[in-house]
């Protein structure tokens, strides 16, 4: 098989269930490489999970060498020691990224769902339903967790393959897009 145009890692940060998927995009085409997670023991201390998160994270850019990582931010709930937690599992999982030299990118919980199914509001299994028919997947993962994580993934793909995603790549608006893709703009003469 050809080698990759780009490879992206997504990641759903979790302190007992951590989600992860890595995708290889060739042209506008995405596969699946890894769709799974990381299943943390509740009664560890969150260090020892933190250490964990870092490790496997770690791991997987070591063997799979991603060009981009995309993670969820957390969802704003009322419990703020659960935010911290996340906040914490979020952060290994990124440092561990910044520490393989991989891009980091993160997204909204309704970001990722918009641009993987159109509704910002769509609930797990919608989700899932979506990534089965775009991917051709067959056999549900026992964790909704992985699948967020494929969801991250695929979300920042198409971001890359948008115009407005190129945005973040240090272009300055449309007037600068246009004069770095000419190639990309057509121009209707009537």
């Amino acid at each position: 098989m050809k080698k990759p145009d780009y490879i992206v890692m997504g990641i759903d940060p979790g302190t007992l269930v951590m989600g992860y998927a890595l995708i290889a995009v060739q042209g506008n085409k995405a596969r699946m490489l890894v769709m799974d997670v990381l299943k943390l023991s509740a009664d560890k201390d969150i260090y020892g999970r933190l250490e964990k998160i870092h490790t496997r994270v770690s791991e997987l850019i070591e063997i799979h060498k991603p060009d981009h990582f995309a993670i969820e931010a957390p969802f704003f709930g009322k419990n703020v020691q659960s935010m911290l937690k996340l906040g914490r599992a979020q952060g290994v999982a990124i440092a561990a990224a910044m520490q393989g030299k991989v891009p980091v990118t993160e997204y909204s919980p309704k970001k990722v769902k918009q641009s993987v199914t159109g509704n910002g509001n769509a609930d797990k299994e919608q989700v899932w339903k979506m990534l089965q028919q775009v991917m051709q997947l067959e056999e549900k993962p026992a964790f909704f967790d992985a699948t967020d994580a494929l969801a991250v993934a695929m979300c920042h793909h198409y971001q890359l393959g948008s115009p407005l995603g190129q945005l973040s790549k240090g272009l300055k608006g449309w007037e600068d897009f246009i004069a770095k893709n000419p190639g990309r703009v057509t121009i209707n003469k009537k």
